[in-house]
């Protein structure tokens, strides 16, 4: 929302934009979401401006002599060559401040279930947002009680915290000094109950003069928030997956995308991850997804239970809905505001995690305006500046010690479902995002149709994020040997299967089918993973037991084969260990080392000396 917004849109109540300003320019042409504008003297790229009579939002993307070009994030109908047009001055920004937690916004943070209760007159209405409706971000009403950190006379800079405002049960919401203030001494500070547009105190800066500290703050989306400097991706993101978290972790701070045709399950393995991963605080933001899949969402995330405290998941997550029927060029506006937040959250000190489903329809919104804009198109018709988009937005992931002097770190994690047309990863969006992204975790339709979840090809997936050294020290020494270990035997498996298909199984030696029986007993015992029930949520220590065990089992079998024992026999004998291996993910956590010993010691008897 733009900086000098009309008197009624400050206001809680929904009321349209008045009309009684004096239009600095007018339309001269309209097509689809893409105004032209002509007399918006002095208007600057990426400006907010109010388009027609009912002032829908919009942003100034080209500038030609006298003509503007708007990208307009409302629908358009109705807007007719004459109308006026206002440059509000100022580019689109954000609210941030306490109450962002356990909100639900679209594509330029107006709060839907607000605008979602009566339309612009007051009255009941059908859960559809009308055109030109305004709402604040963040409620300018309720009073949040702040408590001071710091003193009058104390010195301060940018992203110093001057205190805390306690949000919801368990998170705690440093209050700073707004990146754009200079350093200073604080003048007064006071602790006590606050909205957030009311003065908590005032910085005077060396130079002379007083300015007011709050506890809300803006800033534009396209601009990233600055830090002091990054540090390296050393810390893994625990996402109690075990396919990811063994055989491809993302660090935090890193970035990842995870591409798959219709149906193999991107948005469950984004929702997975938004309620398990290791994150203070999540931003998920629903990019031009249908409207049933955000439904489930917004349905569902107020009702889930966050693992770390017990409390609501929405506790500490921020939803951006911005479905498939909703204005196309809102979608780009979408993920630049969840990455915004998500920025703020990590100037505080948090690790955050955001997951943008997806992309692809992103990319389809950059492709419909460029056409409206008549560009030369790239590649499939998407924009020629597509690979630099994608790159200025995956560039904003990372780890940073932040701004204010009091060593702190925090970091975004970014993780995108990109969406290719037939799952052909060949396509540019996946393309392009595989050159910016760290790990690549892909979706494979087979899999899906054989009712393997997550269906991530363990073949070609690949991290380039080395964090071995982590697991090691944090969990168990021998990690990176049984991740090599396991990742040689599925390899080993995929490429037998292939022979298997062309002469038959009985081309293959004992010791190839027996690898063969351990690559399946891997892939079903450990591998496959529910998104739901007991098994959503492995912890990186039961997953380092399973594995060894099952690769102990391995080690057993091929014992037996070099001894001269017929696999068939062997595998008779160890059937019912089988069975145990493969409920191995049934184990409760309380009696893991117990039952994990127990079963070690079966194999170590049953071994051949």
């Amino acid at each position: 929302m733009p900086e000098n917004d009309p008197p009624s849109s400050r206001n809680p109540t929904r009321q349209r934009r008045p009309l009684g300003n004096t239009p600095v320019g007018v339309i001269t042409h309209a097509a689809g979401p893409v105004v032209e504008a002509h007399g918006l003297t002095g208007a600057l790229l990426y400006h907010v401006a109010w388009v027609g009579r009912e002032r829908l939002i919009g942003e100034i993307i080209r500038l030609s002599g006298e003509i503007a070009t708007i990208q307009v994030y409302e629908d358009t109908s109705g807007v007719r060559v004459g109308d006026p047009v206002w440059d509000t001055g100022a580019p689109l920004w954000v609210e941030l401040g306490p109450g962002l937690l356990g909100s639900i916004y679209d594509g330029v943070q107006r709060p839907l279930p607000a605008l979602a209760e009566m339309d612009p007159a007051g009255v009941p209405r059908a859960p559809y947002v009308a055109r030109g409706v305004s709402l604040p971000g963040l409620d300018r009403e309720r009073k949040w009680r702040f408590e001071a950190a710091l003193a009058p006379g104390d010195h301060v800079e940018p992203g110093s915290v001057l205190g805390t405002v306690a949000e919801g049960q368990f998170f705690v919401h440093r209050i700073m000094v707004p990146p754009t203030y200079p350093a200073g001494t604080l003048a007064d500070l006071t602790s006590g109950e606050y909205n957030i547009r009311q003065v908590i105190g005032h910085l005077q800066p060396a130079g002379g003069g007083r300015l007011p500290l709050r506890l809300g703050q803006r800033w534009p989306v396209r601009q990233g928030r600055p830090f002091r400097h990054r540090l390296d991706p050393a810390v893994p993101l625990v996402t109690g997956q075990r396919i990811i978290d063994m055989l491809f972790p993302i660090a935090r701070g890193g970035a990842a995308i995870i591409p798959g045709g219709f149906g193999t399950g991107k948005t469950v393995t984004e929702q997975a991850l938004a309620k398990w991963a290791d994150a203070d605080v999540v931003v998920y933001i629903g990019c031009g997804e249908r409207g049933n899949e955000m439904t489930e969402v917004l349905t569902e995330f107020p009702q889930l239970e966050d693992p770390k405290h017990g409390g609501p998941l929405m506790e500490r997550t921020v939803l951006i809905a911005n479905t498939s029927n909703m204005p196309v060029a809102a979608r780009e506006a979408s993920v630049y505001t969840g990455l915004t937040i998500a920025e703020y959250f990590r100037d505080q000190g948090c690790h955050v995690a955001l997951m943008a489903d997806s992309t692809s329809r992103w990319g389809e919104a950059l492709r419909e305006v460029s056409g409206r804009l008549e560009e030369m198109p790239g590649e499939e018709g998407y924009p020629a500046y597509l690979a630099s988009r994608l790159a200025g937005f995956y560039e904003r992931a990372g780890t940073v010690e932040v701004l204010g002097g009091q060593d702190r770190s925090g970091s975004v994690t970014l993780i995108g479902a990109v969406s290719p047309p037939g799952g052909d990863f060949s396509e540019p969006m996946t393309q392009s995002s595989l050159r910016l992204a760290g790990t690549f975790w892909a979706l494979n339709v087979n899999l899906a149709r054989r009712r393997h979840f997550p269906s991530i090809d363990w073949i070609t997936s690949f991290t380039h994020y080395q964090l071995d050294g982590w697991f090691a020290a944090n969990v168990d020494s021998s990690w990176p040997q049984l991740r090599a270990q396991a990742q040689k035997l599925l390899q080993e498996e995929h490429e037998l299967e292939e022979i298997v298909q062309l002469v038959g199984s009985d081309a293959l030696s004992e010791r190839e089918r027996a690898l063969l029986v351990v690559g399946r007993l891997l892939r079903e015992a450990f591998l496959q993973q529910s998104a739901f029930g007991g098994d959503a949520f492995c912890p990186p220590a039961k997953q380092h037991a399973m594995l060894h065990t099952l690769l102990h089992y391995h080690a057993a079998l091929e014992a037996f084969v070099r001894a001269g024992q017929s696999l068939e026999i062997s595998l008779q004998d160890s059937e019912d260990m089988r069975r145990r291996l493969g409920r191995l993910r049934e184990l409760p956590d309380e009696t893991l080392d117990a039952d994990i010993s127990a079963i070690n010691a079966d194999i170590d008897r049953w071994k051949p000396s």
